[in-house]
């Protein structure tokens, strides 16, 4: 018979990409482009301003990329989590 602590590490050893369908995947797949795009929309629109001002102001827009770029990274990692959690995994887990 398993101890507890083995039938958590066989868990914990499962790659849980493995068991994703390919429909799944490419579902995943679309959340990343759509926030990859944001992502570089926001860097397009952002860094050649930042060259035409102050050490200053420039600074100052770098941190404010940096927030909005990290809330594009929130937002996809939510996208992503409320997505696997309606997921059915192959094998009816």
């Amino acid at each position: 018979m398993k101890s507890a602590f083995e039938l958590a590490m066989e868990k914990y050893d499962e790659d849980p990409v493995e068991a994703l369908t390919p429909e799944q995947k490419e579902q995943l797949a679309e959340i990343d482009r759509k926030f990859d795009a944001k992502i570089a929309a926001a860097k397009i629109r952002t860094e050649p301003k930042i060259l035409t001002l102050s050490r200053d102001e420039a600074s100052q827009l770098r941190a404010e990329l940096a927030v909005e770029l990290a809330g594009y990274n929130d937002a996809r990692e939510r996208q992503k989590e409320k997505l696997r959690a309606g997921f059915t995994h192959p094998g009816g887990a």
